[in-house]
């Protein structure tokens, strides 16, 4: 059995090598041509995949080693008989934790003070609901809505978007769509910034085609928004430039990439490509997932308050000013060089494990600091000795 697989997904080929002979190819490298003989085919979020890349190939199964999958034709998959399976939910708590770091960074900057602050979550998925519960431990006032959960559950904790456009921080974690009841393409327009409390900041680590970003630009110009985190952008890997500039954060598309995320989902693939091929699974994630760098922290004791012990704890682990310290050399490329750019920073990410891995020490185990740091996804805290 042939595999065409990308290179962007680690241990991709140590691990399917148990089912097949294996190709590791750039992401955007994948032709028709790559795949014409490939029996199955497992990409991430950059490979469109559908009838032009497909027509003609041997590939019997596509598998995406991502939670979303609006880059791949569902419907010229499933017509053709080829088998597909996507990763839900792998990544969600590693873009989680990068709402969390983004909200500490900002909170920081901008001296305010998240506990009390209220946070508008909209879409409320496997990442969303993880947002959700990491924002309620750090005391934080949240409001949901997702139409389609709400239609679904009748649940009244899902609210109409007017309801959320007072909240002082407002979060995107919805799937991209075009049509529909639904539809998310610039669901952030002209309208819903104007319509935002003023000073409220923005977050978007969903898609970047969720959001106008004339429309984001020219509300941040108005300086009705206090700060803007974005992870993701229109036209990727050709972003905007002018945009980069104006926000607070800005990072290549990386809020999903912790190396837990990144194993789970490629392990999640691994097994659906095994059912799909009837062979019986070799590996799982233990086999994959190396020691962390920082298994256990001390937290400052001299630290004065809960929010800066936080920030403190999650900087050790995660610095994500760093991320966009590295996407800001992109400013310094020429024009045409920036796409490639943009996209090396994703490729050669580097390791990031996330917040479950590491134990904390603290002076009081019952303290309501302990209870923020085991909220936000740290393993467990322990008593200082």
């Amino acid at each position: 059995m042939k595999i065409v697989a990308d290179a962007n997904i680690p241990f991709v080929k140590e691990c399917f090598s148990s089912i097949g002979e294996v190709t590791v190819v750039g992401g955007r490298e994948i032709t028709p041509s790559v795949v014409a003989d490939a029996d199955a085919l497992l990409v991430r979020s950059i490979t469109p995949v559908g009838e032009k890349l497909l027509a003609g190939s041997k590939v019997r199964f596509v598998a995406t080693a991502t939670i979303g999958f609006d880059h791949i034709d569902t419907d010229f998959l499933g017509g053709n008989n080829i088998g597909f399976a996507s990763a839900p939910g792998s990544n969600a708590n590693s873009a989680a934790e990068y709402v969390i770091a983004g909200l500490l960074d900002i909170g920081q900057r901008y001296a305010i003070d998240l506990e009390g602050r209220s946070i508008g979550i909209i879409g409320v998925g496997n990442v969303g609901g993880k947002v959700a519960k990491k924002c309620a431990a750090m005391g934080m006032a949240v409001y949901l809505n997702d139409p389609p959960l709400q239609r679904q559950t009748g649940d009244a904790k899902y609210l109409p978007l007017e309801k959320l456009i007072d909240c002082d921080f407002i979060t995107f974690h919805t799937p991209l769509t075009f049509e529909g009841l639904d539809k998310t393409y610039h669901l952030a327009d002209e309208k819903f910034f104007k319509s935002l409390k003023q000073r409220c900041v923005f977050v978007n680590a969903s898609r970047g085609g969720v959001v106008d970003s004339s429309a984001l630009k020219s509300d941040i110009r108005s300086g009705r928004l206090r700060a803007v985190v974005l992870d993701v952008w229109e036209n990727e890997p050709d972003i905007d430039i002018e945009l980069l500039k104006m926000v607070d954060l800005g990072t290549p598309h990386i809020a999903g990439y912790s190396l837990d995320g990144k194993i789970a989902g490629m392990i999640m693939i691994y097994k659906a490509a095994c059912e799909y091929f009837a062979v019986e699974p070799k590996y799982d994630l233990e086999d994959f997932l190396p020691e962390p760098a920082v298994p256990e922290l001390k937290v400052n004791p001299n630290i004065a308050n809960d929010q800066d012990a936080l920030l403190n704890a999650v900087q050790k682990i995660y610095r994500i000013d760093k991320d966009d310290t590295r996407l800001r050399r992109v400013l310094d490329k020429p024009a045409e060089n920036r796409g490639e750019y943009f996209d090396s920073l994703r490729k050669n990410y580097p390791v990031r494990r996330e917040f479950q891995n590491t134990s904390v020490i603290v002076k009081d185990t019952n303290s309501n600091l302990a209870k923020k740091l085991i909220g936000i996804g740290l393993k467990e805290v322990k008593s200082e000795k």
